[in-house]
């Protein structure tokens, strides 16, 4: 019997070539403007998540009924158990059942998985290793889609790309700003990894700004580094928020979590509350160029922006969440499409 083809996952946007990441940003802009067949009929999406989501689940749903398909949801808390990631373990603990048997169970039903895992959280050098979605693209016979993991979230750095690339035109040679934002209860820096692998590939000149202790994965900087000396472009980081939005085209906000402290709640909180002034208003927008807002959402109002931001002319916030819509259609027709 032949083995059968390895199947195509979407963990991260290191997954595809640069020619094949262009292509499906230009796709996610051509369905936006005209529509998309239905390239889904009688097609299947396994949805599984391990924490919540609103604009991640409800896009990824309705892009697949638009396309022509089916999405089955499944949450943690409510419709299935904790899962195993660890290979070779007595499991006498919480898990009843291992990722390997529910991928391979679940692939006989299921034309693709998308899967959002829940990083333990007390260790970033154990969940920096994203074994839970590993663990799925490994032992799964149908793609995987990584619906953001401790590392990356590809799906967000796609519609982010795409809307950089309708607000902007080419991205070589912009300016991108991402400024830290402090908020309570800061995100995995999952987001702001995909977005620098995304924009540092096309070539943009990125500042990134964030308080001292919130450094970003190291690997994760070099390697961005690397693609952005590739394309042309430049990355810099620096403490100075206004420094790195002077100019800048596109101004991207993020809270995420030190990695210095990942885990200790007592002294991440101790160090967040001495940023309560990395915030975005319109003192610091003026200093871009005519530039434009972005945020991945959930946001905290008059916390990481103000209203005046969120809900002036140079907010993407809400094209932004739209573009996730048109650009997993896009993934979906890639990965899945007859």
């Amino acid at each position: 019997m032949a083995q059968a083809a390895q199947p195509r996952h979407l963990i991260h946007l290191g997954d595809l070539e640069q020619d094949e990441l262009r292509d499906w940003i230009d796709l996610s802009l051509s369905i936006k403007r005209s529509g998309a067949a239905p390239a889904l009929p009688g097609r299947t999406l396994g949805m599984l998540f391990f924490r919540g989501s609103l604009r991640t689940r409800t896009s990824f749903e309705a892009a697949v009924h638009q396309l022509g398909g089916h999405a089955i949801n499944l949450n943690a808390a409510s419709d299935f158990w904790e899962l195993e990631a660890r290979e070779g373990v007595v499991m006498d603990g919480r898990a009843p059942e291992h990722i390997r048997d529910a991928a391979a169970v679940l692939s006989s039903y299921v034309d693709a998985l998308a899967i959002r895992p829940a990083p333990a959280g007390h260790s970033w050098e154990l969940d920096r290793r994203d074994e839970g979605i590993n663990a799925w693209a490994a032992h799964a016979r149908v793609p995987v889609i990584n619906m953001e993991s401790a590392l990356w979230h590809p799906l967000q750095a796609l519609a982010d790309t795409m809307t950089m690339r309708e607000s902007l035109g080419e991205l070589a040679g912009k300016r991108l700003a991402i400024t830290w934002s402090h908020a309570p209860e800061p995100s995995s820096p999952a987001v702001v990894h995909s977005l620098l692998d995304a924009a540092a590939r096309f070539g943009m000149h990125i500042k990134v700004a964030h308080p001292p202790g919130y450094d970003l994965d190291g690997e994760v900087m070099r390697r961005a580094k690397a693609a952005s000396e590739r394309a042309g472009g430049a990355l810099e980081f620096t403490s100075d928020r206004e420094d790195a939005v002077r100019g800048a085209h596109v101004v991207y906000a993020r809270s995420w979590r030190s990695l210095e402290h990942y885990g200790n709640s007592t002294l991440a909180a101790s160090q967040r509350s001495r940023t309560i002034g990395w915030s975005v208003d319109e003192q610091l927008m003026k200093l871009g160029e005519d530039a434009k807002f972005m945020h991945a959402m959930p946001i905290r109002r008059n916390l990481e922006a103000t209203d005046e931001v969120l809900d002036g002319p140079r907010s993407l916030i809400l094209c932004q969440a739209e573009n996730r819509l048109h650009s997993q259609k896009a993934v979906l027709t890639r990965l899945l499409g007859r």
